[in-house]
């Protein structure tokens, strides 16, 4: 298990959210790299936002949730 799930941060919405990209981009088999090319985004900012440490913008949440041909609000689905 991961350091960011076992501590209080878990319930941090940065580290939940970046789980869920994580999840979205594995499942169609995209490494960081190719997530970052498709969304514009630099491949080690992806990196921290995969990770919890990044606060996103709403405009890169906007161009994730395209790069993965999902809704925006799919990348708010965790708990």
């Amino acid at each position: 298990m991961s350091r960011a799930t076992k501590s209080p941060r878990s319930k941090d919405p940065r580290v939940l959210f970046g789980q869920r990209v994580a999840y979205l981009r594995k499942q169609i088999g995209w490494s960081q790299e190719k997530l970052a090319l498709e969304s514009g985004l630099a491949r080690s900012y992806l990196g921290g936002v995969e990770r919890g440490q990044r606060n996103i913008a709403l405009v890169n949440i906007c161009r994730l949730a395209q790069a993965l041909s999902v809704d925006p609000s799919e990348l708010m689905r965790f708990s």
